[in-house]
């Protein structure tokens, strides 16, 4: 059972979830900046993104309206399809500096080098929100190769390969930089023992790529094992993995893990994988959080393009994703209610899109939802 994650910068009382509650429960992001309320209303902001993120997102809106949920949103239909949307992207993000919490779709990242930077990325580094933790669990309505997958991944959000610090010093030649902190480090180390602490897991792995980049990887590890000394007393096992046995691993015997935590890049890679372990990104919720502020997507962040305006998409992964942020919101009744009914659907069977070989539509799906909660 998981309960409330962040035992450092949340509200120190725990409250327990539901036995049938994926969503990790948050609470408060931190005691210094609330998330904005009046009058009993939180106001969240809402972006869409771009893809299935619309279709999504309204089928979010559409339960919360049924359980008249206590959340006003603040929509910004933000668009990564062109750079002509940074105006657009600026006010989602003083929205968020406002508002502290938000729900959010996948902004699409172009390839091209004359596209703009990932606003994804920029979004995490300029509001520091440090940690993304991905939930990956077998669901008995998802027939998988592998039973009983159950771990939690925590990746550290804001730097690594993703600093975007690249440049070509000579035609043909590009330099890519990685930056390591052992500040940043050491905080998502301790998110990790401390998300185990407070959710009862028992075992932290740190997954790295240490025998070849000897002082980035190096720095991490390094700080990993320092902290993990810290926890001994905790009961916790720690071990460490190379990045690509992990991945091996996780497709041999993904039962072996329970806390997985790694630097940005390897945090893509695995968070795939792990969807892929438990039925697709369709089922995997997420979120990412900071001292300040928390936003709360699926846990895989595809766009799903292909699929876009067809209401084929399966919208599991974002509703359970709102009640982690309804969690975080303290409106525990509301989120353990609607996640209940999301697991009923997804485990009856019954309706089933097409990611989980089912013929049934994002709107069916989202009925099914709102029937379960009737």
């Amino acid at each position: 059972m998981l309960r409330n994650v962040l035992p450092n910068i949340t509200r120190p009382a725990l409250q327990s979830r539901a036995a049938t509650t994926l969503s990790a429960g948050l609470a408060g992001v931190t005691h210094r900046a609330p998330a904005k309320k009046y009058g009993g209303i939180h106001t969240v902001t809402l972006i869409p993104g771009d893809g299935i993120g619309a279709e999504i997102t309204d089928s979010v809106k559409e339960i919360f309206e049924y359980v008249n949920a206590p959340i006003e949103w603040e929509q910004y239909n933000v668009s990564g399809l062109s750079s002509q949307g940074e105006d657009l992207f600026k006010q989602a993000v003083e929205s968020l500096r406002r508002n502290k919490v938000g729900l959010k779709g996948i902004l699409f990242t172009p390839i091209s080098q004359s596209g703009h930077v990932s606003w994804n990325v920029a979004m995490r580094q300029q509001l520091d929100i440090y940690a993304s933790l991905v939930l990956c669990k077998s669901l008995p309505g998802v027939p998988t190769r592998h039973k009983n997958v159950d771990f939690a991944i925590i990746r550290e959000n804001t730097e690594g390969e993703y600093s975007g610090l690249e440049h070509q010093s000579y035609p043909g030649v590009v330099e890519s930089l990685k930056v390591s902190t052992r500040a940043k480090a050491e905080r998502i180390s301790r998110f990790a023992f401390d998300f185990a602490l407070k959710n009862n897991r028992k075992k932290v792995t740190c997954v790295h790529k240490a025998n070849i980049m000897k002082l980035g990887d190096g720095l991490f590890l390094n700080t990993f094992r320092r902290v993990a000394e810290e926890y001994k007393s905790s009961g916790i096992e720690f071990n460490d993995m190379i990045v690509d046995n992990t991945s091996m691993q996780l497709v041999a015997r993904p039962t072996q893990f329970d806390v997985m935590v790694m630097p940005n890049l390897y945090g893509a890679i695995v968070s795939n994988i792990g969807a892929a372990l438990v039925g697709g990104p369709g089922i995997v919720p997420g979120c990412n959080v900071g001292t300040e502020y928390a936003l709360f997507e699926p846990g895989c962040r595809h766009v799903a393009q292909d699929i876009m305006g067809t209401n084929r998409a399966n919208p599991a992964a974002m509703i359970l994703s709102s009640t982690m942020m309804l969690r975080h919101l303290g409106l525990d009744n509301h989120a353990n209610t609607i996640a209940s009914a999301t697991f009923d659907v997804i485990n009856g069977g019954k309706v089933r899109t097409a990611d989980m070989g089912g013929s049934a539509t994002t709107s069916d799906f989202t009925a099914a939802v709102i029937k379960n909660l009737s």
